[in-house]
């Protein structure tokens, strides 16, 4: 298995080919050839410094490269700001948002691609927002300025923005971050159900047993993709522990894989 595709057939969502960035005077992303399936759910995962934010904002068209990126077999340098918006939601890590600002309006944001300059929201935006905010368990306080919300309620509520712009494609840097562990099973949730619908989900995870929960899974290590394949496979669980140090082992506990302490492994 080389580095571009995953296990499996089907169309291509995002494609990166000889992708070069830049942070600053620093190198962090190396000649990186990737292609991601669609309508699957890829998770991103290795460790601090490996590059997976920085190519997360690459394929989501928000920081300069070299290289080439494609969306839906379209080069992302061709495609206008709107069309890109429309096709492709985004949530970045520690995102913030005008406190002052409804749950409501805030979610509206997403909406944004879709409406005209200056023009009120629609029946179908109003639809979209509602959706997404219900989704996300936010709607109870849609009228509660964002700045009176805890961070996990905060969070929610970024996503409810991301999900109401009703993309095709959707990349999520982090986002569990602040999310107690009722809400991550409800992410998890949502995220299979965004599958299902024949949705792309992108995200970088740290939570390794959470990243194992996706169907393809991108291995990184110093800029480099050191394997990218299903997340079932050995090979996968392999490249995973080694990327670590070994320092998690990769077990199947009631059916599931999860990552581990190597020394609580036992047997097998």
């Amino acid at each position: 298995m080389t580095a571009r595709s995953a296990s499996g057939g089907g169309s291509v969502a995002l494609k990166a080919i000889g992708v070069r960035a830049r942070l600053g005077t620093t190198q962090v992303l190396h000649g990186i050839d990737l292609d991601l399936r669609a309508g699957c759910w890829t998770s991103v995962v290795g460790p601090n410094g490996a590059g997976k934010s920085t190519l997360l904002k690459v394929l989501a068209g928000l920081l300069s490269h070299a290289g080439e990126v494609t969306l839906l077999g379209q080069p992302m340098a061709r495609l206008s700001a709107r069309s890109r918006a429309r096709q492709l939601s985004w949530l970045g890590q520690n995102e913030t948002g005008t406190d002052d600002l409804a749950v409501y309006d805030v979610a509206m944001l997403g909406r944004l691609p879709h409406q005209p300059w200056l023009a009120s929201p629609s029946t179908a935006d109003r639809a979209a927002v509602e959706q997404a905010l219900r989704a996300c368990q936010a709607w109870d306080w849609h009228e509660r300025p964002l700045g009176q919300l805890s961070g996990g309620e905060r969070q929610r509520v970024l996503l409810a923005r991301a999900l109401a712009v009703q993309a095709q494609v959707l990349l999520m840097d982090e986002p569990l971050a602040n999310l107690d562990p009722p809400h991550q099973s409800d992410w998890l949730a949502l995220v299979r159900g965004l599958v299902a619908a024949g949705r792309t989900v992108v995200s970088v995870l740290h939570e390794i047993s959470m990243a194992l929960h996706a169907d393809d899974m991108v291995v990184m290590r110093q800029g480099r993709i050191s394997h990218h394949g299903g997340c079932a496979q050995a090979a996968t669980h392999r490249a995973v522990e080694q990327v670590f140090g070994n320092r998690i082992a990769i077990r199947s506990v009631a059916g599931q894989w999860v990552a581990i302490d190597p020394g609580a492994s036992g047997p097998g």
